[in-house]
């Protein structure tokens, strides 16, 4: 079993930045080579992709929204990744997710092809 702990939402005005990260713990198994990405939710709109990557690292995947202003890393802890969000702007608003896919595919857009979820962490960006 993999499980997922988002942390890092916060209320922050419009132009300022947040720090999200995710940390996963799996017993007895090795996640670096699975996909990892964040996904954000706003209320009444469908989950939509934000960032992804593999959990070990490497070339990243940005939704064309965010490009630019949000970065995606491994932080030095190799079970936790790290979304750097700057010029932040009032339609960032939304609980974002991370999700695990056990194959090890990046960049995929689709929530239903991620086997494991966070429980989300609300950020809200007032204008």
């Amino acid at each position: 079993q993999v499980q997922l702990v988002e942390s890092g939402g916060r209320l922050v005005q419009a132009g300022g930045s947040l720090r999200l990260s995710c940390a996963a713990s799996a017993s007895g198994r090795t996640i670096s080579n699975y996909g990892m990405g964040w996904f954000r939710q706003a209320p009444g709109k469908e989950r939509e992709f934000v960032a992804g990557m593999r959990w070990s690292g490497g070339t990243t995947y940005y939704a064309d929204s965010v490009r630019g202003r949000f970065t995606l890393s491994r932080d030095n802890n190799r079970n936790t990744v790290v979304l750097q969000m700057n010029t932040l702007k009032p339609e960032d608003t939304a609980v974002y997710y991370c999700a695990a896919e056990i194959l090890g595919r990046i960049g995929i857009r689709d929530p239903n092809e991620y086997d494991y979820w966070g429980q989300g962490t609300q950020v809200t960006v007032s204008s």
